[in-house]
């Protein structure tokens, strides 16, 4: 499955979450503050790519790195058969896996 994710200026994006497959995507416009489990955060900006394996791994952030304009970017979504493609992460969860977690820049 391949959509367009669009984001207005500020918006956190989707909660903690992780895909049943592997996920690929393009940063079509502005900025967005990525967060993959036992990865630093960073920053992925227009034009450039970014990828995750899917499976157990957390994705923490997707959202807009801007204040002052949209973060619009296209994800190809690889499901595994009988999984959801999207599976939102709970608070016990994450306090579970804290250590799992890289030190944050902020």
């Amino acid at each position: 499955m391949t959509v367009l994710i669009e984001y207005p200026p500020g918006d956190p994006g989707t909660p903690p979450h992780r895909h049943s497959g592997p996920a690929f995507g393009y940063m079509l416009e502005g900025e967005m503050l990525f967060e993959l489990e036992g990865e630093p955060e960073r920053v992925i900006k227009a034009g450039e790519t970014f990828w995750e394996p899917g499976g157990d791994v957390i994705h923490y952030q997707d959202g807009n790195n801007r204040t002052d304009s949209w973060s619009r970017f296209l994800v190809t979504m690889m499901c595994a058969p009988g999984q959801p493609m999207l599976t939102l992460v709970d608070d016990e969860e994450l306090a579970q896996r804290k250590d799992r977690r890289a030190p944050r820049s902020t």
